[in-house]
């Protein structure tokens, strides 16, 4: 069981018996340690065990791209009612944290990554989660799999070729089923829309995520002056 080890603004993912050294000292951790021991370093510093969720995971995942973003993932889960025992086909794995936040809800997900090395860190990166068992990671293309597939809850595309699996969404949907792509891209999403209509899912919608940070100071309260927190587009999808 993998624990994050915190120190005011340190944090390490270390397993029970595991030695790690630092500035700070030489922390051996026990094999019985639990979430909320406290553990010193043989120079005195403390650390507390932590059980991981999912902020941590999007923290100290290995990456092999950009990440989707807690926000993203979380339009995702409420606007789908993603949950314990759906089934999911998702494509485009990356680093795979949507497929651990979805597989730590309870889902099946079946996720499909191109790159063989990515897939490789992505199952990594699932067991570190703990969803190795609700997680099966696939190297290659869902393209080439369609026929081949089962029927789904709910499907999830972060791939620039999202338009050609929502084309055949109507036969790996489930009724009810929901939809919903990932894209940076304008251009991208009007396609993703476009095929979303002529395949007759409902409910379709466009939403761009945009989140910003509020400062607090003497002077007063406002929006924090940095850039515009713009992730991407996300659209979504029903089949009734």
């Amino acid at each position: 069981m993998t624990l994050l080890f915190v120190r005011d603004d340190r944090e390490y993912l270390l397993e029970p018996g595991e030695t790690f050294e630092s500035d700070l000292g030489i922390l051996e951790v026990p094999e019985d340690v639990q979430p909320g021991d406290v553990v010193q370093t043989h120079l005195g510093e403390r650390f507390t065990a932590r059980k991981l969720r999912g902020p941590d995971l999007f923290n100290h995942l290995e990456r092999t791209g950009a990440p989707m973003m807690p926000r993203d993932i979380g339009l995702i889960v409420g606007h789908t009612g993603a949950s314990g025992g759906d089934r999911v086909l998702d494509a485009g794995t990356g680093t795979g944290v949507l497929s651990a936040y979805l597989g730590r809800i309870g889902a099946d997900v079946t996720t499909f990554e191109q790159d063989p090395e990515f897939a490789d860190v992505a199952r990594e990166n699932m067991a570190l989660a703990g969803v190795g068992d609700a997680v099966d990671v696939r190297t290659g293309d869902v393209t080439d799999t369609l026929a081949e597939l089962e029927t789904y809850d709910l499907i999830t595309l972060d791939t620039a070729d999202a338009a050609t699996v929502v084309e055949r969404a109507p036969n790996l949907l489930a009724d009810g089923g929901y939809v919903a792509v990932y894209s940076p891209f304008v251009e991208q999403t009007r396609e993703v829309v476009a095929a979303a209509h002529e395949v007759g899912l409902t409910g379709v919608e466009t939403l761009e995520t945009i989140q910003r940070e509020m400062d607090f100071d003497d002077r007063g309260s406002r929006p924090s002056t940095a850039g515009v927190g713009h992730t991407g587009y996300l659209t979504f999808g029903r089949r009734t």
